[in-house]
């Protein structure tokens, strides 16, 4: 039924009501080098011209909020198309006062990518980066942008915990040292090599062997093990990192 029927239908009266946008913002992490990286942009337009800001613009109106993540981040950063990135939303931010330009509603993304391909600003962007996740070093961000990384940032480590989530980082097939580096980027906690191995392949469902694919790392000893994501969608037990067990991992 067209929006016009329907106000009729309903007697609504749309300008009864202030207007007021709708947009998206994506926290883009990513593991380089063995760190946590996130993707930045740097805005080129006011408000907040020149500080870091996340990725991100406003929802058009034939589009969803997930259409405008891709749109957004194809434009800001030129990522697009990429294989593999995991996309899912953190929440939505709609403090009244959270953009000086107008009433401004955001629906936040976390994504996740690995091995990403090297970006470009775009659009409103006048530059991007990869950036460690040190949010000390680019603070503030433009917006509430400090609060939606921590956010995004919070949900991705905990979520490692009860699901496979840490496998989105990694290639299609990986060694269980890599998957190790993952949980140690985002949770800024070192692991026991042996325990975690312990814990990933007594973990149903986290993770498959690649049957007869191994891969030289470290340029000596014997080849590691190559692995692909498993196909659970919840971990029992959960892969607890080092805090909430209270002991070392």
């Amino acid at each position: 039924m067209p929006v016009s029927e329907t106000c009729d239908t309903y007697a609504y009266d749309k300008h009864a009501y202030e207007p007021f946008a709708v947009t998206v913002d994506l926290a883009v992490f990513t593991i380089r080098e063995g760190a946590l990286h996130v993707l930045l942009v740097e805005r080129g337009q006011e408000p907040y011209a020149g500080r870091w800001a996340l990725p991100g613009g406003f929802v058009l109106p034939d589009e969803s909020a997930e259409g405008a993540a891709q749109r957004e981040l194809a434009e800001e950063t030129g990522l697009a198309d990429v294989s593999g990135l995991h996309l899912e939303q953190v929440r939505t931010y709609s403090e009244p006062d959270r953009d000086p330009r107008m009433r401004v509603v955001s629906v936040a993304f976390a994504a996740l990518v690995a091995d990403p391909p090297d970006v470009r600003g775009g659009g409103d962007a006048a530059r991007a980066a990869w950036l460690p996740y040190s949010p000390a070093t680019y603070r503030p961000l433009a917006f509430d942008h400090d609060r939606i990384l921590a956010d995004a940032h919070d949900r991705v480590g905990a979520k490692l915990e009860y699901t496979g989530l840490a496998t989105a980082f990694c290639a299609p097939e990986f060694t269980l040292g890599e998957l190790r580096q993952v949980y140690e980027a985002v949770w800024g906690a070192e692991l026991d090599p042996a325990n975690f191995r312990r814990k990933v392949v007594n973990t149903a469902g986290l993770v498959e062997a690649v049957p007869g694919a191994a891969r030289l790392t470290g340029g000596r000893g014997k080849p590691a093990a190559l692995f692909r994501a498993g196909t659970a969608t919840a971990l029992h037990p959960p892969l607890l990192r080092p805090a909430s067990e209270g002991t070392s991992s």
